[in-house]
């Protein structure tokens, strides 16, 4: 039997099924992200070779403790600690980075935006400072704010895309391989698997115009946009399968924000990490490159997310970069426009958010206008709605 002879038969029996010719309008899945879903799908039109990952296996990134020291390999510091030898180290800690020297033997990996959004500009000396520090990748372009303050995937791809920019027009071309990219990953799960593996695609587009053919270190770690103060059980599913769609779509280090909202315990720092070490001890996730190409529906969405955000680019670039952007209040907008619809879709139901909007149902008590700003990119909880 030919394909296309099994996708007419697929297609009569979807028919058949659901009792209509227009299985296309019923079976089409709306989203926020002006991606086409199909619903089935049986070729791609592009096929893509493996994506590769800078890490041969992702790095499993625990908040430090010392009861951690002996059986965890990755860090992420927010303050000094002594005596940490053969470790991977995140610093997540303006002021430790500042006092931290390396040894040869040492990982450091600065986590510290060097960008400061409210003021539209670069802290130079700050870039200048960890650029001579001897870490493996010195400057960080963080996005994670961007996802927690709403904006759209390729919103955040794009951004990412014009921050380096404005780095390697401050700094040259040899700045792209000490970049470090902080990305925040949604529920949405294989738009999230999608998403890591789309920025890979743009950023060496981006690579290839100064003669060069990198790949992004990407440091992935799970989102507050979608997590609720009441579940606690809920944020830590959720985290889960954000924490797999990060391993799966290529990242090079993962991180599990604390599942307990607004607050932090031990043994909760503990169990955040413990969902780490399931998926890539028991899962074995961590270390395959890029486990879900030649999945049609990844692919699709992939070339799909890779398009839009670099349209996204290009047209920030047109409009003077992206700190010119920030200081016009177009990319403050661009994220408010997006983040209030994705929030009216929560009140509506249309996005679920269980224990928040179904099982129970709670009720409104915030508006739209009381939790989001057209002039500011802060970051706002979907939940906080009803709490």
């Amino acid at each position: 039997m030919s394909n296309s002879e099994t996708f007419s038969s697929w297609e009569n029996l979807v028919k058949k099924q659901l009792k209509t010719e227009d299985i296309y309008t019923i079976l089409k899945k709306e989203n926020l992200e002006g991606i086409d879903v199909k619903p089935f799908y049986n070729s791609v039109q592009k096929p893509m070779a493996n994506l590769p990952k800078v890490e041969e296996s992702t790095h499993l990134v625990a908040t430090y403790h010392e009861s951690l020291e002996d059986d965890v390999f990755a860090f992420l510091l927010n303050e000094n600690v002594e005596n940490l030898v053969e470790k991977t180290i995140f610093v997540n800690n303006k002021d430790l980075a500042e006092h931290i020297s390396p040894q040869d033997e040492d990982q450091y990996f600065s986590l510290i935006d060097v960008f400061d959004e409210n003021n539209a500009e670069i802290n130079d000396q700050l870039v200048k400072e960890l650029l001579a520090k001897a870490f493996k990748r010195n400057i960080c372009v963080d996005v994670s704010l961007h996802q927690n303050a709403g904006a759209a995937i390729y919103q955040q791809l794009g951004i990412a895309l014009a921050k380096t920019k404005e780095l390697i027009e401050v700094y040259g071309s040899e700045i792209i391989n000490k970049l470090i990219f902080r990305i925040a990953v949604g529920g949405n799960y294989f738009f999230e698997m999608a998403k890591i593996r789309a920025f890979k695609l743009v950023f060496n587009q981006l690579s290839k115009e100064y003669d060069l053919d990198d790949i992004p270190y990407i440091f992935a770690e799970t989102s507050l946009r979608n997590k609720a103060i009441s579940d606690n059980e809920n944020n830590l599913i959720r985290s889960t399968l954000e924490l797999a769609s990060a391993m799966i779509g290529g990242a090079d280090a993962v991180y599990s924000t604390n599942y307990l909202v607004e607050k932090s315990t031990d043994i909760s720092e503990e169990i955040s990490f413990k969902q780490q070490i399931v998926l890539a001890y028991e899962s074995i996730i961590n270390v395959f490159e890029d486990a879900s190409n030649n999945s049609y529906y990844v692919e699709d969405i992939t070339q799909q997310i890779a398009d839009k955000s670099w349209a996204f680019f290009v047209e920030t670039e047109e409009n003077g970069g992206y700190l010119e952007s920030l200081k016009q209040g177009i990319i403050q907008k661009n994220i408010y426009d997006h983040a209030v619809e994705e929030q009216k879709w929560v009140e509506e139901g249309k996005i679920k958010l269980i224990g928040v909007n179904l099982y129970p149902k709670l009720d409104v008590k915030k508006s739209v206008e009381e939790l989001y700003s057209e002039k500011e990119i802060k970051a706002v909880r979907c939940a906080e709605m009803f709490e």
